[in-house]
């Protein structure tokens, strides 16, 4: 057993809509008048403004001449609204939900000089040819399946024993059946998120090294097993077990509308436990790891969670990695953000509902936790990439014009 945990872009990762706050200007110099620390947050039903602001009052409380705000991003990911920030020479002091790669590195402080980096959740696995460039609170997995436990009941299904992706497919059909929308999506990045929780699982169970490997041109999209997943995918559109109007839906949407019955399975990481909890609907709602072409249980799709960086250019460097390190370090900060999200760390516990701890017996019976980052870390704008081609199953795409379309776009790259 890893730890005991509670419970949210990118792919799955989750989604970056960010919160506002006014800058202020001055190095830190002027930290006797007062340092603004402009921090990027991630944005989520779980993870609200409010939510940001009452957990660094803390922080605030504890050093006194130093506040910190959250920046303005609107709709566009982290990382855009960093380069923008850049690009007009106002950088922000730290930012979430950015995951350096060789490529963007010097962007952000090298941290491997500050030893508390080294116990942060897989510092090993993000580092960046040995060096530490983003530090994060705790760890997700997202290769899940929650359903309605009544939707089940009514279509006569076992959950148990679904573990291949034909049974998950006759379970769709029965569910149909019985009168339920099979299986939520939704809009936004949703999409390929939830085509990255399954179909990862499956392929980098069975080859680790894939994503290497096609970065060297040995294999593609096109004749590996992420072809006969995007097969099963464009096959649930086809039979209606997936709703086309789902992609007007955003990621609110789509998690309410399972939430209030209107669906009865949706896929989606270990953060949509807090979700549940909050709704009251934890003890209505199960949950089993994703069923594969393969070896089953499969290996979980998981990442870092609540990563921060230090912007190279941070008017307020010294300011900023303390900062970093008390949101990654600190007790009550690391018990407050794993349980508001759903996210897990080693030596820290606290209370579960049935739901989480449903799902905590997932973790601990997945033979690894598959992590993209390092060499398995696909190119930059992959998971816009993945996000559209799958998107465009909806619209009459076939399962082999999105993987050609992959392959062609990763080929573009360089």
């Amino acid at each position: 057993m890893r730890t005991m945990w509670r419970r949210t872009c990118g792919l799955a990762v989750a989604p970056l809509v960010m919160a506002s706050a006014v800058a202020c200007g001055g190095g830190s110099d002027q930290a006797a008048e007062g340092t603004t620390l402009r921090v990027i947050v991630n944005i989520t039903p779980n993870l609200t403004e409010k939510y940001w602001n009452d957990l660094f009052a803390g922080y605030e409380k504890d050093h006194p001449g130093v506040k910190v705000a959250l920046e303005l991003t609107g709709t566009i990911s982290a990382d855009a609204k960093l380069r923008q920030d850049l690009a007009a020479g106002d950088p922000p002091d730290v930012a979430q939900q950015i995951t350096p790669n060789a490529d963007t590195a010097s962007l952000f402080a090298d941290l491997s000089d500050q030893p508390w980096t080294a116990r942060t959740p897989l510092a090993d696995q993000y580092a960046i040819d040995g060096k530490h460039y983003v530090v994060g609170v705790g760890e997700q997995i997202q290769s899940l399946v929650f359903y309605d436990k009544a939707a089940f009941g009514k279509a006569g299904l076992d959950a148990t024993k679904i573990r291949t992706m034909d049974q998950f497919t006759a379970a769709m059909g029965d569910l149909k059946g019985a009168g339920y929308k099979p299986l939520q999506a939704a809009g936004q990045w949703v999409t390929g998120s939830q085509f990255s929780m399954m179909a990862d699982a499956g392929v980098l169970t069975a080859d680790p090294g894939w994503t290497a490997k096609r970065k060297d041109g040995k294999v593609s999209f096109a004749k590996s097993g992420y072809l006969p997943y995007l097969e099963h995918y464009k096959s649930w559109i086809d039979k209606g077990y997936l709703d086309k109007s789902a992609l007007g839906l955003t990621y609110a949407d789509g998690q309410t509308a399972f939430l209030n019955g209107k669906s009865a399975m949706y896929v989606m990481g270990s953060y949509f436990v807090p979700a549940a909890d909050a709704a009251k609907k934890s003890d209505e709602i199960g949950v089993f790891t994703m069923p594969t072409d393969g070896a089953y249980p499969s290996g979980q799709f998981g990442n870092i969670s609540n990563p921060y960086v230090v912007v190279n250019k941070s008017r307020h460097r010294a300011e900023a990695i303390e900062f970093v390190k008390w949101a990654t370090t600190d007790p009550e900060a690391i018990k407050s953000q794993l349980a508001s999200d759903g996210n897990l760390r080693e030596g820290f516990t606290y209370p579960m509902s049935s739901l989480g701890s449903s799902v905590q017996k997932i973790l601990d019976k997945a033979p690894s936790v598959i992590v993209k980052s390092g060499e398995s870390q696909p190119i930059a704008g992959f998971s816009d990439e993945l996000n559209k081609q799958v998107q465009s199953l909806y619209t009459g795409s076939s399962a082999s014009d999105a993987a050609d379309g992959l392959d062609k776009w990763w080929n573009s790259q360089g």
